[in-house]
This record gives C-alpha cells, structure tokens and sequence, in this order.
C-alpha cells in the first residue's frame, strides 16, 4: 500500500508536468488557475511539519513523498509565476506569502506551545485535515468553469482519474494505520477525483475541437500574374 500511495504522487506529478510544458512552450498560463497549487504546496508543508518525529513519530512515509511534492510544486509555482500576466503574478505571490508566514507561526505555535506528541499531532493533524480538504476542493473553480462552458479543456482526464486514485489509496493506507487525520482529507479527495471525473465524462462531447487550417500549396495563375492560396479549415 505505500509502494502505491508513492506511486500515484509520482504519476500525479507527472500528469501535472504535461499542464506546465504546455506553458512553457506556450509561453502563456492561458485560463490555468494557480489555485491547486498554491493550495498543494501548503498542504506538502504541513504534511512534512506533522510527519517529523518530533510531532508525530513513525511517519517517514509521510515526511519522504510530501516532501518531494512540495520541491515539485515549488518548481510549477516558479513556471507560473514566470509567464503569468502581472495581475495573476501578484495575486499568487500574495497568497505565497501569506502560506509562509503562516506556516512559521504554526511551527513556532506548535514547538514552543505544546510539549507532548499527542497535542501536537493533534494541533498539525487538525490543520492538515482543514487544508488537506482545501487542496483537493481547490479544483472547484475548474469545475465550475467547466460546467458553465460546456467544456473539459482545462481540466485534463489523466490528472483528475490520478487524483482519484491518489485520494483512494491514501484514505486505505490511513485506514490500516487507523490515522484518523490521514483518512479525513483524502477521502475527501477520492469523492472530489469522483466528481471530475463524472464531469468529464458528462462535457466531454461538449467540448469544442480546435480548428487547424492547412494551407494548400501556392498555386500560381496567369490571370492577373498573381498567386492564389487556398485555405481549409478542418
């Protein structure tokens, strides 16, 4: 079960990599929205800060996957925020800052606060259930885009069927280990994947085809000496 919760992260963050070499080659963010990332990168944070022996021991699992997610949505931020307009740069920067004064003020609260594992896997538990569920929520403003244009273009199916599965096998793994602020956001997770994927499949169809044009061969005429180009749109 921990070869596979490793496993979907691993394939989560590359189904995730597709989104941003489409912007980089785009050299656009086009209508992508910094929201699941900036929340994932909080929720890494948080997870890694409640895995550590000194608040909850025996959770190198944990510590180990969170934090190579949170070096890889580190570097997605880095790509969005590089060709993003100055409106959106702003706005995820904000965000940004406020993620990191609040997460000094959660480790200053917690270590200097309470004194024992329980509180204090209490305190980070309770804060990663809250946030945890804000992560996987944070497509909801994908989801409404999709349902009011008819269209699954920003939300990919590979990405939304891995999220699905990445919440499907930590809510077993957290359940095995009886953790109970484990199971809580994943679950969550698991339902949120359900219903993109349901989305998906009911706007699939919907969704408009991008139109290429392929330009014929330039085909000279002796009318007038000029040259005629023949458009088709496909």
């Amino acid at each position: 079960m921990e070869r596979r919760a490793a496993a979907c992260i691993c394939v989560l963050a590359c189904l995730c990599r597709l989104t941003f070499w489409r912007i980089y080659k785009a050299k656009d963010v086009e209508e992508f929205k910094p929201d699941p990332y900036l929340a994932t990168l909080l929720n890494c944070m948080l997870w890694v800060f409640y895995g550590i022996p000194v608040v909850h021991p025996n959770s190198i699992l944990v510590v180990t996957i969170n934090g190579i997610g949170l070096v890889i949505e580190a570097v997605y931020l880095t790509i969005f925020f590089l060709y993003s307009d100055s409106q959106k740069r702003k706005k995820a920067f904000a965000i940004l800052a406020v993620e990191i004064l609040f997460m000094v003020a959660v480790v200053l609260g917690v270590i200097l606060g309470a004194h024992t594992h329980e509180k204090r896997s209490m305190i980070v538990g309770i804060l990663c259930v809250i946030f945890g569920s804000m992560m996987y929520a944070s497509p909801l403003t994908i989801m409404s885009r999709v349902i009011k244009t008819k269209s699954v273009e920003y939300m990919p199916f590979l990405l939304s069927l891995v999220s699905f599965l990445n919440g499907c096998c930590w809510t077993a793994y957290a359940l095995i280990r009886f953790d109970l602020y484990v199971t809580i956001p994943n679950a969550l997770g698991a339902f949120f994947g359900l219903v993109q994927l349901i989305l998906y499949f009911c706007y699939y169809k919907s969704t408009p085809k991008k139109e290429k044009n392929v330009e014929l061969p330039t085909v000279s005429s002796n009318v007038g000496g000029g040259n005629v180009t023949v458009s088709v749109e496909r």
